[in-house]
């Protein structure tokens, strides 16, 4: 007997729901054992703190700025030949 395609999909979605419930107990059960892993990094040697964002100087946005406004009009110019 065949099941429908949308059967398949109910009990594959209730299957996983199951396995994350499962996970979530197992991780709970594992943070009151080992409390001090709750604030640990996330990896062994990742960074600490959040990622810093790089700065750019007002001259060096000025100058990507007018190096796409260039570009932009190379491509416009190009478009109108090909037409």
């Amino acid at each position: 007997m065949a099941v429908s395609k949308d059967r398949q999909r109910y009990w594959a979605r209730l299957g996983a729901k199951m396995q994350l419930a499962e996970f979530r107990q197992q991780i709970a059960e594992i943070l009151r054992t080992y409390p001090d892993l709750r604030h640990a990094e996330s990896s062994p040697g990742g960074r600490k703190g959040s990622r810093r964002r790089r700065h750019i100087s007002a001259e060096a946005r000025a100058r990507m700025s007018e190096g796409m406004r260039q570009y932009w009009a190379r491509r416009k110019a190009q478009k109108g030949k090909a037409k």
